[in-house]
């Protein structure tokens, strides 16, 4: 008997109203927990961890989300606007007027998993984008059989439980009269083909472990979290099945002085009393290189300065963002007497707090009580 799905959220340990940021949280913890990197050798953690990361795949959609709230993982058949397809209302209709069941099983060669990697980049590495090239050790088909599971001068033959067809029909009468269901068959996992003389090196999987050397491409606009797809380059299907995919988690490392808010690039830049007070030219670093920027008369601390065209692209359009440059007034901790004296000067002569003026947004702010 096929196993039963463990509910989604029971997988990500969250309850059913939670949030895309909770789903996320919950989904990046585990999956740190149970990755194969993390547990070699160990079956268990590796189906765990692609439990968890197909839980991840249709919980974090809201339309696949909505689906899965409504009808549980038979959803999972359905069409893309949220109701049965042709082919499952045909299945209905044949289950209660003519006997037909619903269940059909998979058949053909399997598609090989899903792979992933953590990949680290500098932070102007993941602005401007950069190529990287992996030795990823991975199931490829086994040179000495081609993939065919089968001893050399021997092939595979149509499996005798299901006569080559990978699927099983069983009969079985109710109250509604007949109905036929099809399930996958157990002994070829629907391949519909079975290795009768195994080969000794792959032991008749079609697969054995080897290295890869692999260059990708990593796009500009890159952030921590994001994931890059490589078609193709997963582990390669058991007996001739496709390959799945290889996909590279993203982790950023972080810059001494700028920081990034998804397309924004944040300078904190501290300037002096008189350079705020008088104004200045200053130089200020961005991922493209140093620039001047003005410092206007009578800039009050927390002001910013925004640069074009110098903060972060979209990975999927290029557009790029600006950087934002927040000026800080360092107060000085140590004066000379002159100075302390030029300072005495600008104080107020009464000794009270001097006003500063407000900005019509400011005022707005006041106004509707923020």
């Amino acid at each position: 008997m096929p196993q039963t799905k463990r509910d989604y959220y029971e997988v990500l340990g969250v309850d059913r109203q939670a949030s895309a940021a909770e789903l996320k949280r919950a989904y990046r913890g585990l999956a740190m927990r149970y990755h194969p990197d993390r547990n070699p050798g160990d079956r268990e953690a590796e189906e765990r961890f692609k439990e968890i990361g197909e839980a991840y795949q249709v919980l974090s959609d809201p339309q696949r989300r909505q689906r899965y709230d409504t009808f549980g993982h038979a959803a999972e058949g359905m069409g893309a606007a949220g109701g049965f397809s042709f082919q499952s209302a045909f299945d209905l209709f044949d289950m209660f007027f003519s006997g037909a069941g619903a269940s059909r099983g998979r058949t053909g060669p399997r598609r090989g998993s899903d792979l992933r990697l953590q990949v680290s980049v500098e932070f102007e590495e993941a602005i401007r984008g950069v190529t990287r090239s992996f030795e990823v050790t991975k199931p490829s088909p086994c040179p000495d059989c081609g993939g065919s599971g089968a001893r050399a001068g021997t092939s595979t033959v149509a499996c005798p439980e299901c006569g080559g067809q990978g699927q099983i029909q069983r009969v079985r009468q109710s109250l509604l009269g007949q109905m036929v269901t099809v399930e996958t068959c157990v002994r070829c996992q629907g391949e519909g083909k079975v290795v009768e003389s195994p080969c000794p090196a792959c032991h008749g999987q079609g697969l054995v472990e080897a290295p890869k050397q692999i260059e990708v491409q990593i796009p500009a606009g890159v952030d921590n979290e994001m994931q890059v797809r490589v078609p193709g380059e997963g582990a390669a299907g058991p007996r001739g099945g496709p390959p799945g995919d290889l996909y590279l988690l993203i982790s950023v490392r972080p810059h001494e002085q700028l920081q990034r808010r998804g397309m924004t690039i944040v300078y904190e830049c501290p300037i002096t009393v008189s350079q705020a007070a008088l104004g200045d030219e200053i130089e200020v670093p961005t991922v493209d290189g140093a620039v001047r920027m003005t410092v206007k008369p009578g800039t009050q601390y927390g002001q910013q300065v925004r640069i074009a065209g110098r903060g972060a692209p979209d990975p999927r359009t290029g557009r790029r963002g600006d950087q934002v440059v927040r000026l800080r007034v360092v107060i000085p901790t140590r004066l000379s007497e002159r100075q302390k004296q030029l300072l005495q000067e600008l104080s107020p002569p009464d000794g009270k707090p001097h006003p500063v003026r407000k900005g019509f947004f400011e005022n707005l702010k006041d106004a509707i009580g923020l």
